[in-house]
């Protein structure tokens, strides 16, 4: 597995200097609104290119709730945020075959098991984590998982920053606020992972000694 872990942090190194880089040569966004107040698509298509550029996807969350409200904008994020990940996913589908020729078959196996075991839930926790989603959902290209399997695992790690964001932009005003939401998420993705974690570990409980 040293190999597949090495193109892993490889990938996640090439996505942070894109995204560096992109931020120098000017086309980082700062402020989403004004795109958004053409056409509500503006900020699906702003979370599709956050899988190659610097977009402040929570700030684009924030907009949709602000300018369509909270379901509206929620529901929104939580198209752009799937896009997103199928996205991803199909960068990893076509880069399959050169996957293959960094590492071995043996270690390609053995990755492509792990995420067919556990690809669901990486992609569910990693939505709301910049970089982290990006890279998992290309690695989930290369693996097993179905587009289905990866449309629905997107979709519901997206719900819940979806709304908080939209409600952030609806009722909260200030960086400041965005950060501590920001925050939020994350305990509340890190709540259900724990969730997860029992969940899986009942059935081994439950089995007669």
């Amino acid at each position: 597995m040293g190999r597949w872990i090495t193109f892993a942090a490889m990938l996640a190194l090439t996505l942070l200097v894109m995204f560096g880089v992109a931020s120098v040569s000017g086309l980082e966004i700062e402020d989403p609104t004004p795109l958004l107040r053409g056409a509500a698509i503006a900020g699906v298509l702003l979370l599709i290119a956050d899988v190659v550029l610097p977009v402040p996807s929570s700030l684009v969350m924030a907009a949709h709730g602000a300018l369509f409200g909270i379901v509206p904008g929620a529901l929104l994020s939580i198209l752009g945020s799937t896009a997103a990940a199928l996205t991803g996913f199909a960068l990893g589908r076509a880069g399959n075959d050169v996957i293959r020729r960094f590492v071995t078959p043996a270690e390609h196996d053995r990755a492509g098991a792990m995420l067919q075991r556990w690809g669901v839930l990486a992609i569910v926790l990693s939505r709301p984590v910049p970089i982290l989603a990006e890279t998992v959902a290309i690695l989930a290209g290369s693996s097993p998982l179905t587009w289905r399997q990866t449309a629905l695992a997107a979709a519901a790690g997206s719900l819940a920053p979806s709304v908080v964001y939209a409600w952030a932009g609806a009722y909260a005003n200030g960086a400041a606020s965005h950060v501590v939401i920001f925050c939020g998420v994350l305990g509340l993705t890190g709540v259900l992972w724990l969730v997860g974690r029992m969940g899986g570990l009942k059935p081994a409980l439950r089995r007669p000694r």
